[in-house]
């Protein structure tokens, strides 16, 4: 598991831009370095409506990289707690068990990206 705080990142300019007068400004959340050597499974687009939550489980061979885009949320993983607001990306790495709670006011919108190992692996409900 591991967290990216945006706010914790500076904007450096983008690869294809003059160091000297980007026109686009980038923080870097991760490298291919340090994310999972695999093949994209998904990118999401999540709503998490106020009070909500999703089911604890788990990803046999699959990573999940989750943005938040607004809202306030807690994510448990590994009995972890985590919590996460606008601009803060967590990594879930595959056989880590997770779920995640909205503890705010309003709605949750995040992106999730999966990057699989393309072995079949399934997704596994945790009754808890």
């Amino acid at each position: 598991m591991r967290i990216v705080r945006s706010t914790d990142l500076d904007y450096v300019p983008a690869s294809h831009e003059d160091p000297n007068k980007p026109g686009v400004l980038k923080r870097v959340l991760a490298t291919k370095e340090q994310m999972l050597d695999g093949r994209p499974q998904m990118i999401n687009w999540a709503r998490l409506p106020v009070g909500s939550s999703f089911k604890l489980h788990y990803h046999e061979d699959m990573e999940e990289s989750f943005i938040i885009i607004s809202g306030h949320a807690e994510m448990r993983v590994d009995n972890e707690l985590h919590t996460l607001q606008r601009g803060d990306m967590l990594v879930v790495s595959p056989g880590e068990q997770h779920d995640m709670a909205n503890v705010g006011e309003t709605d949750v919108e995040y992106v999730v990206i999966g990057v699989s190992l393309g072995k079949g692996g399934k997704t596994v409900v945790v009754d808890a």
